[in-house]
């Protein structure tokens, strides 16, 4: 495998030197801003340097890149398989009833020999993330592992953009299948948040929305914990997630809130909620948010098979960038310290994450984590 990666910054591309052949290059991953990203330019230099690879293009909540994090910046890696493969998917959300549907046909247009993983990329707001991962997971017997993210919008919340070999726009949802015996795909995902107060059961829902947690109104309930930071919702949400363990899971999964309706007392999370599930508030320690990051590099590398790191897919939640602030920059360099300096990593602030917890386990959808991706090729 040989990758380049070039940057859009302060009006210039940057470009690193490399041995990769344009020519050869079969995918390149270019995560930026909306606005830079939307921006017809921006895809023209792409394919001008790249002219038989498959773009992938996604807006951001902030861009990673090695060490560094960007706003308003366009980070693009280029990826040259030497002896494997890859097939690249994408269809619009309204072509199908839900993102179940979406999922499961999706899945299905990878299936084939040989496949060691996929890699999805989707907007951030108009698919539900939580059911596009079941989709996946229906038809996924020979537990391929199913990483990716959800598309950003800074902290807006407003629109997200994603694209395959066009512009991007709005709704679009891309998979890419890698497949070949050389290859080797590793992930790890992990929160680093604390939990406080009690334990308590969902006791009514509605997918997303949440109504009452022990009988109580759910909203009433999680503002008695938040003390100043009420007048600051929904905004302020971000930095008191909750902790959530469906019934008969063995790990609990994170859940950000999107929105509060003071009118039905409801709460709109970034994911499903079921019913007779039990949840705990969650707030931020800034340095286990930072080990986190170290950690789940280190379980990344697990899948490759004691094969030195060249590749890695960085997504870490948007939530977790806000409360890390100008620390963002050391959960990045704590993972990228684990992979190594030869390790290529970029990627990028996201409205959710997929990954499975464990090596042969389901996807889930994740927020507020770091999940990463982790690739070499023999």
């Amino acid at each position: 495998m040989k990758t380049r990666q070039h940057q859009f910054l302060n009006n210039k591309w940057e470009d690193s030197v490399s041995d990769l052949d344009p020519a050869k290059c079969q995918l390149v991953l270019a995560f930026g801003s909306s606005e830079l990203l939307i921006a017809p330019e921006t895809f023209d230099h792409l394919r001008k340097a790249y002219p038989k690879a498959d773009i992938l293009m996604s807006s951001t909540a902030g861009e990673i890149s090695n060490g560094s994090v960007q706003d308003n910046s366009v980070v693009a890696t280029a990826i040259e398989l030497e002896r494997s493969q890859l097939k690249c998917v994408n269809t619009s959300i309204s072509r199908y009833a839900d993102s179940y549907s979406a999922g499961v046909a999706i899945k299905k247009q990878l299936d084939g020999d040989h496949l060691k993983g996929i890699f999805i990329i989707s907007d951030g707001l108009l698919v539900e993330g939580h059911e596009l991962v079941r989709g996946f997971n229906e038809g996924n017997t020979q537990k391929i592992p199913i990483t990716g993210g959800l598309a950003g919008d800074a902290a807006r919340f407003q629109q997200t953009f994603t694209g395959l070999n066009e512009i991007p726009g709005q709704g679009n949802i891309i998979a890419v299948g890698f497949y070949g015996e050389h290859l080797h795909i590793g992930h790890g995902s992990l929160g680093g948040w604390d939990e406080f107060g009690y334990e308590r059961v969902i006791t009514k829902s509605a997918k997303n929305v949440l109504y009452k947690i022990d009988e109580e109104s759910a909203l009433d309930l999680y503002k008695k914990y938040l003390g100043t930071f009420v007048d600051e919702l929904p905004g302020s949400a971000l930095l008191f997630p909750l902790s959530m363990k469906v019934q008969n899971a063995e790990k609990y999964l994170i859940r950000t809130v999107l929105a509060v309706s003071d009118d039905d007392k409801s709460m709109t999370f970034a994911g499903n909620m079921p019913e007779g599930s039990t949840v705990r508030l969650m707030r931020g320690n800034i340095q286990k948010l930072i080990e986190a990051s170290a950690i789940a590099a280190k379980d990344s590398m697990k899948g490759l098979d004691n094969h030195k790191p060249q590749l890695s897919l960085l997504l870490s939640c948007v939530g977790r960038k806000i409360i890390l602030d100008a620390k963002s920059e050391e959960e990045v360099q704590a993972a990228g310290e684990v992979l190594g300096k030869d390790c290529a990593v970029t990627g990028f602030y996201t409205y959710g994450g997929l990954s499975p917890f464990g090596m042969g386990t389901p996807c889930e959808l994740h927020n507020q984590t770091m999940t990463i991706t982790t690739f070499s090729e023999d």
